[in-house]
């Protein structure tokens, strides 16, 4: 019984109306009004700007053709890496890489250099998860079922996992779901810590959709089911930071989905590697 009392729709106003009333208590307590929200969304924009245009595998060849030119030798170094057998998780590496610049380098170093203040305090703390466990499986759980089920479908397995060659050797799926999931600790830590933390004092539970804004934008390539999705899934995930003051839940919920969706497509298709080293 304590399981479903805990994710009844009053328990979820409750939670909204305690981050109110913990944001007026530290408005009253402040010397001076919040500056952080316009630095934040001012580098939440920045942030996402840099992400959405040079995470892509055509820039990253751009950049390595660039870089043989500075070399002195013009083509030399992408025809060198485009026969080497990890081109492709190069190219992921690329994309990773960009999301850890966007999602975590530039929010650090705001916090450090321009808010002074701690890390440790923007969600990344180990607390408050077995508190409000049963709503991250109500996120979960209903995924997972969709996942197994979509996995009978060719399309399903023609879209994961993004990384083609997956399936080549263990080597490549270890390596290829570190990255995606480094990807998503990033992004819980940007949107989840960073700018609900940054926002939470001036704006209450309202930050929260604030947040939700910008984490639907990044959906719009998605198909429109899951775009739609992550609407609800942020607004969820959002509560339950502020109210946790940790973002590790929903590395959690994320890593479990996204590792469930490669597995159920690799078993469907070409499936799970069989040695080590491709």
């Amino acid at each position: 019984m304590a399981f479903w009392s805990e994710i009844r729709p009053r328990t979820l106003r409750r939670a909204l109306a305690a981050i109110d009333a913990e944001a007026a208590a530290e408005r009253a307590e402040a010397a001076t009004p919040d500056r952080r929200p316009p630095v934040a969304l001012l580098t939440a924009a920045v942030s996402l700007l840099l992400i959405h245009y040079l995470k892509f595998a055509t820039t990253f060849h751009a950049f390595v053709d660039q870089l043989s030119g500075w070399l002195g030798r013009p083509g030399s170094l992408y025809a060198t890496l485009t026969r080497g057998r990890y081109f492709l998780l190069l190219n992921e590496t690329w994309w990773a890489w960009w999301h850890v610049v966007g999602y975590v380098l530039l929010p650090v170093l705001v916090i450090k250099t321009v808010f002074r203040g701690r890390v440790r305090d923007y969600g990344t703390r180990l607390v408050g998860l077995s508190t409000h466990y049963p709503w991250y499986l109500l996120l979960v759980a209903p995924i997972l079922c969709f996942v197994v089920l979509a996995s009978f479908r060719p399309d399903f397995g023609s879209h994961y996992p993004f990384y083609r060659l997956a399936s080549r050797s263990w080597l490549d799926l270890l390596a290829w779901e570190s990255l995606y999931l480094l990807q998503f600790v990033c992004l819980e830590f940007f949107f989840r810590g960073f700018l609900l933390s940054s926002l939470k004092t001036a704006f209450g539970s309202n930050a929260i959709f604030v947040m939700c804004l910008p984490y639907l934008m990044i959906h719009f390539a998605k198909p429109w089911l899951e775009a739609t999705g992550a609407i609800l899934f942020g607004m969820l995930l959002g509560v339950l930071a502020l109210r946790s003051r940790s973002i590790w839940g929903g590395v959690l919920v994320h890593a479990g989905v996204a590792v469930s969706m490669d597995i159920a497509a690799l078993l469907q298709t070409q499936g799970l590697p069989g040695r080590w080293l491709p």
